[in-house]
């Protein structure tokens, strides 16, 4: 069935003195989440925020919580963000080995949240191969993990079309999350390709208009999806 496309904003790129503001901002914009980026500084060269925060966020919306798990122990951790009012967690596949993968995605199931698996620009989209009819989304990273603002890897949206293609074959239909370098020339790609929810950082929060920019962003990966639908045998469904 068709579903139009959600922006997830990042709030790493938001106003962290005015957060309150910003979170506002954005439900009222139309955000179908909030896209929390946690980063230890091991797995990738950053450190971000952690669970304090994201119980202030859980309490000030009701969006989405979101939370993109970019950290070497995901084992340990994942129960620390469950009970902080995480509602969807992404663990990277990186990190988690032989049964791990399945094992982190059961222990976020058990614990209500919807389980995603984050593959770098480098890893092939077929280690998904065990788990892609268990996983509630995948995000394919668009740019290599660790810093907003930076430019789209050309061509990840062939890596979109992979992942769509392998849920067809295995019969489900994970949603499919892109993050990198998201704005308004390339939500289109990527939404034609088959992503669900687009990750904005910059694209919005550094935007003159936020809520504007927001709004543009999901008009144009909606407009390029519906396109790409239509092209396709069928009406839209």
């Amino acid at each position: 069935m068709y579903q139009p496309v959600k922006i997830a904003p990042s709030i790493l790129s938001a106003d962290f003195m005015n957060l309150g503001s910003d979170i506002a901002m954005i439900e009222e914009a139309g955000a179908g989440y909030v896209h929390v980026d946690v980063m230890d500084g091991h797995f990738v060269p950053n450190l971000t925020m952690g669970v304090p925060l994201l119980k202030q966020l859980a309490r000030a919306t009701d969006l989405v919580m979101d939370v993109h798990l970019m950290i070497d122990n995901p084992l340990v951790e994942i129960p620390w963000f469950l009970a902080a009012g995480a509602q969807s967690i992404t663990v990277h596949a990186e990190v988690l080995y032989g049964d791990d993968l399945a094992r982190a995605i059961a222990m976020i199931h058990e614990g209500g949240a919807r389980a995603a698996v984050a593959l770098k620009p480098k890893t092939p989209v077929e280690v998904l191969l065990p788990v892609i009819r268990e996983v509630d989304m995948v995000l394919i990273m668009s740019v290599e993990p660790g810093f907003s603002g930076q430019s789209y890897i050309e061509g990840a949206e062939d890596r979109v079309s992979a992942v769509a293609a392998m849920a067809r074959e295995a019969g489900v239909a994970p949603l499919i999350q892109v993050d990198g370098g998201i704005g308004v020339k390339t939500a289109p790609l990527v939404a034609a390709a088959g992503a669900d929810v687009l990750v904005c950082g910059s694209a919005v929060f550094a935007a003159e208009d936020p809520a504007g920019a927001l709004k543009a962003v999901e008009a144009a990966g909606n407009e390029a999806r519906e396109r790409a639908l239509a092209s396709q045998a069928g009406p839209l469904s």
